[in-house]
């Protein structure tokens, strides 16, 4: 039950991107399009786990039995920097199309405050390293979630009469808005 509670609380009440508002750069640059948004997506979950299980035993393993948890957020950035640089190097060479459409994006994983909040909160929250890595896959799930709908939403914008003032980014922060007031409402704040 634990973690059912883990996996639904991540997707749904605690969106990483929709309620607890980390990630909102690629969550914005990356939702053009579904196919990318879905890339993004993989190349989070990817990231997002390894970087929870690197950085978990890292705490628990380094910094804290040296006494040097103050080092924690340096190490963090450190170690997922390199792991996304292993997904670009990858992603490079398997899908080189789903590398050139990411672009940019790809490499602001790494200054992604998500992928961090999650290591961070991981270590936080007290959890042991499957509730962690259960945890670090929820949230990229409901990252995933996130774009993927926030995508189809301005895909679907694309086709339909906008007023002029309203074309591109003023009518995609409004879409944005509203689709973090729904997901609020599995908090039971609004």
């Amino acid at each position: 039950m634990e973690y059912f509670v883990i996996i639904i609380g991540s997707i749904f009440v605690s969106n990483i991107v929709l309620t607890q508002f980390l990630g909102i750069c690629p969550f914005v640059g990356v939702s053009g399009k579904l196919s990318t948004s879905i890339g993004m997506g993989g190349a989070v979950l990817f990231v997002l786990t390894l970087a929870t299980m690197v950085t978990w035993m890292m705490q628990y393993y380094v910094l804290n039995p040296l006494g040097l948890g103050f080092m924690q957020t340096i190490v963090f950035i450190l170690v997922i920097a390199a792991l996304v640089q292993m997904v670009e190097i990858i992603l490079k060479k398997v899908s080189p199309a789903l590398f050139q459409a990411l672009g940019v994006f790809l490499p602001l994983i790494t200054t992604n405050c998500a992928v961090l909040g999650v290591a961070i909160l991981t270590i936080q929250k007290d959890f042991n390293l499957i509730e962690g890595v259960v945890y670090a896959m929820s949230n990229a799930i409901g990252f995933t979630l996130a774009l993927v709908l926030f995508a189809g939403i301005r895909e679907h914008l694309d086709l339909m009469e906008v007023p002029k003032a309203m074309r591109g980014v003023p009518i995609a922060l409004v879409v944005a808005g509203i689709l973090a007031l729904a997901f609020m409402g599995f908090t039971g704040l609004v």
